[in-house]
Formats: C-alpha cells, structure tokens, sequence
C-alpha cells in the first residue's frame, strides 16, 4: 500500500510503498483509511525538530476516520464499522487512566508518532476507544476525520474550562483548531470573541459564533483590551470570569491571551509551539485566575463533539478541502508554507 513517510527530519517527505496491515492481535483492528486531516504537529515532526517516539521511517497523520475491516477477537463485532481514531489512544487500565487523566496516559498510542499513522490505505491501531460514526449528519466520512482532533481537542477545552452560556469566551488563533473552538464556544451559549492576525480567518469563522473579530496585528493591545470589555458590557457577559482560549500555538498569540486575563479567568492553552514567551506570572496570582494545558481528547469526549457536527451546531464544510493520498507530500509542504489555508484531507486515492 500506499504511505506518506517521514524518513528524516527536515527532508522531503515521501510518497513509498509499503506493508499492508494484517492479520491484527486480539486487541488491534485495521481501519481502512477514508481520510486523514493534516495539522500543524505534522509539520512540527517533519520540520521543527519536535521528536516522535517511533524511530524514522514513520507514515504521519493522527486525525483519521475510516472503517474496520480486520479485528482481533476482542473487537470482532466492529468490522464494517465507520469510526473515528481518537489521535491519543490511552491505555485504560494505568494509574492516570483510572483518575479519569485518560489523554494524557503515559502508555498512550498517537497515530504518527507513537505508531505509524493514517497518511496511508490502511491503519493498525488498538481497538479500544474507537468512537462509531452512527450519523455521518450530510458529511462523507472523510471530511470527519478532522473529528479527530480539530474538533476535539478544542471540544475538551471549552468542556475543561466551565464554560457556561452567556459567559464571554475568547478565542486566540482560528485556524484549523480555533475555528472550530470558536463554534463550539456559541454551540455552548457563550458570547465569542476571535481573535488572529489573518482578516481572511477573521471573515471565515465570523459567521459561524462569533459576535466581534479583532485582528491584532492592526489593532494595538490597549484598544484590543478595551474592545474586548466593551462587547462583554453589551452582550451582558460578565466583567470577571471570561474563558480564554489560547489556539494560535504562537508567542505572540500566547502573550495576547496571557494579557487578557481578568478576575477569575480562565486561560486554556490549546495550540503548541516550541518557542519560548514572556509573561509576568503573577497577574495569575493577582487575578486569582487559572491556567490550564489540555492535550488532545479524551475518547469518552468523542461522540457529544461529534454529535455537534452532525446536528449540524458546528461546521466543517467552510474550513476544509480534500486531496488526494498520492498528492500528500506537496500537499503537507503547501500546508507548511501557508499556501493552503483550509484544513487539508488527505484521501487514498
């Protein structure tokens, strides 16, 4: 089959055949790829020198929907399933999985990284939770793989941050994450806020949640701040409380976010970069305010996230486009130098 594989940090990805999953353990099934979404950790492992745990060669990709077509005997009832592959697999069974930490399990599996991933025809991956696509809600299967993770990820902050309707939330970066979180944020009842430095994003995702887009690149922070307290007044948010979500996986957006913390705020830190920021901590102390990580999703998360785009709460269509399998390489180099600006899908051909 067919694999878009990694073979060396900051070479040209490539386009190689390779074995075809088979005959799975008891515990394992083999998804027939529909499609896989590319995110910027792709790009991270490929050109930013951000490790993986798998040695080179690796097929990448981590957010993939497909259907069973193989199963050990533990999961022999899920062949012919359509399901989405969470992009962190935990274990189940290990001291965080028991407090209920199921993402950020020590034995985790993430596709492309731990394991080889769903750039590819076909994926092994253990069974265990798997989320079913019951109601694919008008979308072909492919277009859910962002499900995955572009979805979910954000889903499992603004669940994790408390956010309740009418509270102000605040999304920095809406991009192929952010765009997604300020959706669920209205989905929640939240009034929204976007925030980023690209007016094309800006336009996207303004009819889709948000009461007010600022770019802040053209608007200097002082004014930002007080656009921002300006549209809690109106929308009748609370002065105190606001949930920020930090998506841009950038110091300057990091440092936006950071600013904008208020008395018993919430600041959710969504996107990653390895850059290093700046910040004077103690305005968390001062503001009383929480900061919080949230790394991927647990898979218990998956189908309520995946309920909101089949009800048609949240949409897909505007923010992807698909490709085909064959075409990855360029595709994730286009996506890395932002001349693709939508989430791309890779499909096998």
């Amino acid at each position: 089959m067919k694999a878009v594989q990694l073979t060396a940090v900051g070479q040209p990805l490539e386009l190689r055949e390779v074995e075809t999953p088979t005959a799975p353990a008891t515990d394992q099934v083999v998804v027939q790829v529909a499609g896989c979404g590319v995110c910027h950790t792709d790009i991270g492992f490929w050109n930013d020198g951000v490790p993986t745990k798998k040695p080179f060669p690796l097929t990448l990709g981590h957010e993939i929907s497909g259907t069973v077509v193989e199963a050990g005997g533990d999961y022999a009832d899920l062949v012919g399933t359509e399901v989405i592959i969470p992009a962190v697999i935990p274990c189940g069974s290990c001291d965080l999985c028991r407090e209920g930490r199921t993402n950020v399990c020590r034995a985790q599996l993430m596709p492309g990284n731990d394991i080889d991933g769903g750039f590819a025809d076909r994926i092994l991956v253990p069974g265990r939770g798997l989320c079913p696509v019951e109601d694919r809600g008008g979308y072909g299967l492919a277009q859910l793989s962002v499900v995955a993770d572009a979805v979910t990820t954000p889903y499992q902050a603004v669940v994790r941050s408390g956010l309740m309707a009418n509270d102000l939330a605040i999304v920095v970066g809406v991009g192929g994450v952010g765009s997604y979180c300020a959706q669920i944020a209205a989905a929640f009842g939240a009034h929204v806020i976007a925030i980023d430095v690209d007016d094309a994003r800006l336009a996207a995702v303004a009819p889709h949640g948000p009461g007010l887009t600022v770019n802040s690149a053209t608007t200097d922070f002082k004014t930002l701040r007080t656009q921002v307290r300006d549209f809690a007044k109106t929308s009748g948010s609370p002065e105190h409380s606001w949930k920020i979500f930090e998506c841009s996986g950038h110091p300057k957006g990091q440092e936006t976010a950071y600013g904008l913390l208020t008395y018993a705020s919430t600041l959710m830190v969504v996107g990653f970069t390895l850059a290093k920021t700046e910040i004077r901590l103690s305005n968390a102390m001062a503001f009383d305010a929480t900061i919080q990580g949230t790394w991927g999703c647990k898979p218990e998360l998956y189908p309520p996230a995946l309920e909101l785009v089949t009800a048609e709460r949240i949409t897909l269509g505007p923010f992807i486009e698909t490709f085909p399998l064959s075409t990855g390489p360029d595709v994730i180099a286009r996506v890395a130098d932002h001349k693709i600006t939508k989430r791309a899908i890779l499909i096998p051909d």
